[in-house]
């Protein structure tokens, strides 16, 4: 998870989730308010060892925008 923002987090989720399940857990976990949900789907990349041929996992990104009265989200105590 990547802050990018004051209101603006990313997380990996699972390739069947949607937005509404993404906005529920955030909102469930972290006890703040989404504004916002965008989804993008990121492609396994090809890569080779030797002779075999083979692609890294396909995984999804949820970018999650909160609210102006929302709390920032803490994971890491200063």
């Amino acid at each position: 998870m990547a802050n990018m923002d004051n209101r603006k987090y990313t997380f990996e989720v699972d390739v069947r989730a949607d937005k509404t399940q993404v906005r529920r857990a955030v909102e469930e976990i972290f006890d703040v308010n989404v504004k916002n949900v965008n989804i993008a789907n990121v492609r396994g990349k090809k890569k080779r060892q030797g002779n075999f041929v083979g692609y890294t996992r396909k995984r999804r990104k949820a970018t999650v925008t909160l609210t102006a009265d929302s709390n920032s989200i803490k994971i890491f105590e200063d």
